[in-house]
């Protein structure tokens, strides 16, 4: 699959599986705010895109992974930060459609 019509759960799993993890080897790498990983679980479910996780996750994935941070955010149908601090919110919708 191409990697730009990827959505957030293929980009995870793709880049899991390049790995030759496990859900429950990843799950134990990504943690919660409290210090606990998350489930097997909820990852099955975050890939399988039937959960989108919040933004300080969407940074621990990307950090265990080597992803970019902004375009996890922005597969999740956020607008990164460095963009929402630069454009107005009609232009960054606007921008957001585009991409689509």
């Amino acid at each position: 699959m191409a990697d730009d019509s990827m959505t957030l759960g293929q980009k995870i799993s793709a880049a899991r599986q390049k790995r030759h993890w496990s859900q429950r080897q990843l799950a134990e790498l990504v943690t919660r705010e409290d210090g606990a990983p998350i489930s097997p679980q909820y990852l099955n479910d975050i890939e399988r895109d039937r959960r989108v996780p919040p933004d300080y996750l969407l940074q621990r994935f990307a950090k265990v992974l080597g992803l970019d941070a902004d375009h996890l955010t922005f597969l999740a149908g956020r607008i990164p930060q460095f963009m929402a601090k630069r454009l107005s919110v009609e232009s960054a919708f606007v921008a957001f459609r585009r991409g689509q």
